[in-house]
């Protein structure tokens, strides 16, 4: 396999790009395609040891920064870092992009250059997130602020592929975010939304999921729009922060707290870990023709190591060429 790397995306670019991207090379053997400046690239790879076979360099002179528009950076920035490895996966050089860059970007990069799945009206993006009782996906996380009710069908048909190629569910359940658990419940989108999916017999539909029942795990797709979406995934990520430091605070606040502090250190470390986003690596784009991996822009070395392993995951276990089996039977 592949992987074409934007060596440029992210808040600590190239830096963490290219030292996650070493190790993936060392644990995961993945062949890769690093984009950006040479000279910059060149720079961070000396500091690594590592297969050189296995490590290629693309010079890019241009970053599309997060303040531009997407479409329009795209157009204009064909020497852009992110630009080229989109380039490389149209052209058939490279089976994967993984980017932190630009959100907008990326989407737009993946529809306009790599294109739609045939029969696909709308990609999404899906991210798995650590729950209670296992992992849950949501989708979409803000790809699209505005959708149709058959774009959550198609929603829960995307990630009902992902848990059966990938992770290896039979008939994984999926939910529909709402603001509650009665049929009737919701705006007209979720409304009829509820009904085509209770129709379709190709998933496992379990009905309407509320927010505070959204991180128990027990469903493991939960469809909506991208606003509701990405409104979700921040929030949980913000409890999950504050929550931590709003415990360590109380701790430290006495001699009491930080003896009990010291024996439960470990187990609050152990939580920790496992509500790291760095841990899955990025949400992948669903329903564009290659696989597509973004990556938090925050992300370190060790998230875009695991960002580079979800795109071999999902390029191991064929996702792609399933899905598309699947699109097929279905039209």
């Amino acid at each position: 396999m592949r992987i074409a790397v934007d060596g440029m995306g992210g808040d600590h670019a190239p830096q963490e790009v290219v030292a996650g991207t070493i190790q993936a090379v060392n644990e995961y053997g993945v062949n890769v395609v690093i984009t950006g400046p040479k000279e910059k690239i060149e720079a961070e790879l000396a500091k690594y040891q590592f297969d050189k076979t296995k490590v290629e360099i693309l010079d890019a002179r241009e970053v599309i920064s997060l303040d531009e528009a997407p479409v329009i950076a795209l157009r204009r920035k064909k020497d852009s870092s992110l630009r080229r490895a989109f380039d490389l996966v149209r052209e058939g050089k490279a089976d994967a992009v993984v980017s932190a860059g630009s959100t907008g970007a990326l989407l737009a990069g993946g529809l306009l250059i790599i294109g739609r799945i045939k029969g696909i009206d709308r990609a999404a993006l899906a991210a798995l997130i650590p729950g209670k009782n296992g992992r849950f996906m949501v989708i979409d996380l803000g790809a699209n602020a505005d959708v149709k009710p058959y774009n959550l069908v198609e929603f829960a048909r995307m990630g009902r592929v992902y848990f059966e190629s990938v992770l290896g569910f039979v008939k994984p359940k999926v939910g529909l975010i709402n603001i509650g658990a009665e049929e009737e419940k919701g705006n007209e989108l979720t409304k009829e939304a509820y009904q085509l999916l209770k129709a379709d017999t190709t998933i496992n539909f379990i009905g309407n999921v509320e927010p505070r029942e959204v991180t128990d795990g027990d469903v493991q797709i939960l469809v909506c729009d991208g606003f509701t979406g990405n409104t979700i995934l921040k929030m949980y990520e913000g409890v999950v922060k504050n929550l931590m430091s709003m415990i360590k605070e109380a701790m430290m606040s006495t001699t009491r707290g930080k003896v009990g502090g010291l024996l439960v250190k470990p187990s609050l470390k152990e939580f920790m870990a496992k509500h790291d986003y760095k841990e899955e690596g990025g949400a992948a784009l669903l329903g564009v023709d290659g696989l597509v991996i973004k990556a938090h822009g925050s992300s370190d070395a060790r998230a875009y190591k695991n960002a580079l392993r979800q795109a071999k995951k999902l390029y191991d276990r064929g996702f792609l060429k399933i899905y598309k089996e699947n699109m097929a039977k279905e039209q």
